[in-house]
């Protein structure tokens, strides 16, 4: 479950989606996937407060969706009310995707590496798998296409966050360092959401860069919670900055008011 933020008058899931929310702008044209509601969240949020000129695509269907709440499901199309339109996926959205007329997508996994990699397909070997997961739908094709990735992930401990994946669903830094930039593709992942804090990635060596925890966590538990080293900035590491009053009423009564986010804390 979600728990307060020592001191802040928020909770982590609130948290959370003020981080996200506020690596948007107004040139952000973004979609989501399947269970996303931390993301749905702040696409809403920004465009609500500082960036109204997001472009959302809701379900990768509905343009400029105004939901009055998110319903049980990121994919249903009680998200879609308001849209300005219906996008055909196999002939728009795939189109738009390709050409990077969409720029911006989340990616959330049962694993993510030191590199932003993400499984979302098996856990062991691909031929004898010791747990077999939902599939990557269209992550394999989305990391490579999407120049902004970012992702999140509410269970912040060494199952989810690993050395290395045991599959890529979808591609992020790949092996590191210039490995993506040699695949030729252009982007890759610009930051990590978590329950813990908030990360980054090394501009040279691609690997995740702690940028601040959240109150009340320090940089051990971070380190203790994750299976591989995590790479340290210059300098001191801050608090990751609070939620103002007006974000959380917005987020509380405007976008989430049936507090849909915590459904990633079940």
């Amino acid at each position: 479950m979600s728990r307060p933020v020592p001191g802040a008058g928020c909770t982590v899931d609130e948290l959370m989606v003020v981080t996200l929310a506020r690596e948007f702008t107004s040139d952000t044209r973004a979609f989501n996937g399947a269970v996303s509601f931390i993301p749905v969240c702040a696409y809403l949020l920004a465009r609500e407060t500082h960036a109204p000129g997001l472009v959302w695509a809701a379900s990768s269907i509905a343009i400029d969706a105004d939901p009055p709440a998110i319903p049980e499901s990121t994919l249903s199309d009680a998200l879609w009310d308001g849209a300005t339109m219906l996008s055909n996926s196999p002939f728009d959205f795939w189109a738009y995707a390709q050409g990077a007329r969409y720029n911006t997508f989340a990616f959330r996994g049962a694993q993510i590496d030191k590199f932003g990699n993400v499984n979302n397909t098996v856990i062991g070997s691909y031929t004898n798998p010791k747990v077999r997961l939902p599939g990557g739908g269209g992550m394999a094709d989305l990391g490579g296409m999407i120049p902004n990735v970012y992702l999140w992930t509410t269970t912040h401990n060494a199952r989810t966050l690993v050395e290395k994946v045991d599959f890529r669903s979808g591609l992020g830094w790949g092996d590191g360092g210039d490995h993506r930039r040699r695949l030729g593709f252009s982007g890759g992942p610009q930051l990590c959401v978590t329950d813990l804090c908030v990360m980054d990635f090394h501009p040279e060596t691609k690997a995740m860069r702690l940028r601040s925890v959240h109150p009340g966590v320090t940089i051990r538990d971070v380190q203790d919670a994750t299976g591989f080293e995590v790479a340290m900035p210059r300098g001191t590491v801050g608090e990751t900055d609070l939620p103002t009053p007006a974000e959380l009423s917005i987020l509380r009564d405007v976008v989430d008011p049936t507090g849909s986010r915590l459904r990633e804390f079940a």
